[in-house]
């Protein structure tokens, strides 16, 4: 028996959901306007466990903004994602027999992916600023220093997420409020960074933009979305 098959049309296809998009990438004009922004909005109050890892980061590495510090912030920041990419699997296998749950549940875990993969964008980038501005980084400052913290930053996200998930996204908000503002007033205070050219090593994934502080103003914006988004997932902690 000879068995034929038939090649694939459009009507064979199924629309597959695209990724999200991640946060707008935004104008000259308008980089220096959220620069402004961020500046005239007090920081966030935050939390013991917020200022826990917050303080040991400056202790280490300065209260004043640097590429290493950014480096830093950036190895970490990815974590909280990872952990509600984790705590969402086990969601997802917990609630199979409930489908329509189970999508609501996989559609959160794609925004966590999309947002980790923004991170590790932004740590790509900070690291290339490093290399060429000849920054200095030792194994236990850059290496250690950053996993011990992020260790500890996972474990309390995935546990807060567990317990309560409006408190994971609480504190994330808070670290993305940090970073934000360190971003921001990082570029206010080294007005210099406006006339050194973006190198554009990630600008096939990221965008090119006219200067080292458009690109750094990029990602401190980033980071203001990634706020807003664990700010509105506060409302509705739970997919339901």
């Amino acid at each position: 028996m000879t068995i034929t098959f038939e090649p694939p049309t459009a009507t064979h296809t199924a629309t597959r959901p695209e990724l999200p998009s991640g946060p707008p990438k935004l104008s000259r004009d308008l980089l220096r306007q959220a620069e402004r922004d961020t500046l005239a909005t007090p920081r966030m109050a935050y939390s013991l466990l917020a200022r826990m890892m917050f303080k040991p980061v400056d202790l280490l590495y300065g209260r004043q903004g640097s590429f290493t510090k950014f480096a830093m912030l950036e190895t970490i920041a990815r974590v909280p994602y990872q952990a509600w990419e984790r705590m969402g699997y086990w969601a997802v296998h917990r609630h199979a027999g409930r489908s329509a749950l189970a999508r609501r549940v996989f559609e959160r875990i794609v925004e966590a992916r999309a947002d980790q993969d923004n991170e590790q964008w932004h740590l790509l980038i900070v690291q290339d600023l490093v290399q060429r501005n000849g920054e200095r980084q030792t194994w236990l400052l850059h290496r250690a220093a950053p996993w011990v913290i992020a260790f500890f930053y996972y474990h309390v996200s995935w546990m807060l997420f567990l317990v309560r998930p409006d408190w994971s996204y609480r504190l994330n908000a808070e670290f993305e409020d940090h970073a934000e503002h360190e971003y921001m007033t990082f570029v206010a205070e080294n007005p210099a960074l406006d006339l050194v050219p973006d190198p554009g090593t990630y600008a096939a994934e990221y965008g090119r933009y006219r200067s080292v502080a458009d690109l750094l103003r990029q990602i401190g914006h980033d980071e203001r979305t990634h706020k807003l988004d664990s700010l509105r997932s506060m409302r509705e902690p739970r997919v339901r």
